[in-house]
């Protein structure tokens, strides 16, 4: 498979390490390192990137459908193996092990909420707390946006509140036998 690629359109794009939004213009040429969890991590003559699945077109990749079918329980609840599937789809972009291999989701629950009145509809709020493996990771914010999204797929999730904590901090330890695997660490 040719990893290089012409983007045939200008593409909104995440920098690594750093976060910073840019956007990376039609023509230019970039070099596929990653293809993790719906999104690619490219290399230009600027640095690596970040591009959302959503903008696979613009690299000559198809784009995926990402709906999360049959996944609430009797009672309307999101089914939780159904989030915790779509959190095994999120990536470091530098990293090729999801987060929940790598130890960085310390928990997830689902809430039942209530609306405002006077429909007082009732609805499901997904929590997640999860840390980063370093403090100065600029993806961040970027990493657990996409956890989010990805979160708001499942049927019956009306909200999802994805957090950074570094209490407990993050240690090698955490990841699992999967991900120790897959990282040559075991």
């Amino acid at each position: 498979m040719n990893r290089e690629r012409i983007l045939s359109r200008e593409v909104n794009a995440t920098q690594i390490p750093s976060g910073d939004k840019q956007l990376l213009p039609s023509g230019s040429k970039v070099f596929i390192h990653q293809t993790l969890g719906g999104s690619y991590t490219v290399q230009t003559d600027f640095g690596l990137f970040r591009i959302d699945g959503v903008d696979a077109d613009a690299l000559g990749e198809e784009v995926k459908d990402t709906a999360v079918k049959g996944a609430t329980l009797s009672d309307g609840a999101p089914d939780p193996e159904a989030i915790w599937g779509q959190l095994r789809q999120v990536f470091d972009p530098e990293i090729p092990v999801n987060i929940v291999d790598l130890g960085l989701v310390y928990s997830m629950d689902v809430e039942k909420t209530v609306g405002p009145a006077p429909e007082s509809k009732e609805g499901y709020k997904v929590n997640v707390a999860m840390t980063l493996t370093a403090p100065g990771c600029g993806m961040g914010p970027a990493i657990a946006e996409d956890a989010k999204n990805k979160i708001l797929l499942v049927p019956g999730v009306d909200d999802a509140d994805v957090r950074i904590t570094w209490e407990p901090p993050w240690n090698q330890q955490m990841i699992s036998e999967e991900g120790k695997m897959k990282l040559g660490l075991i």
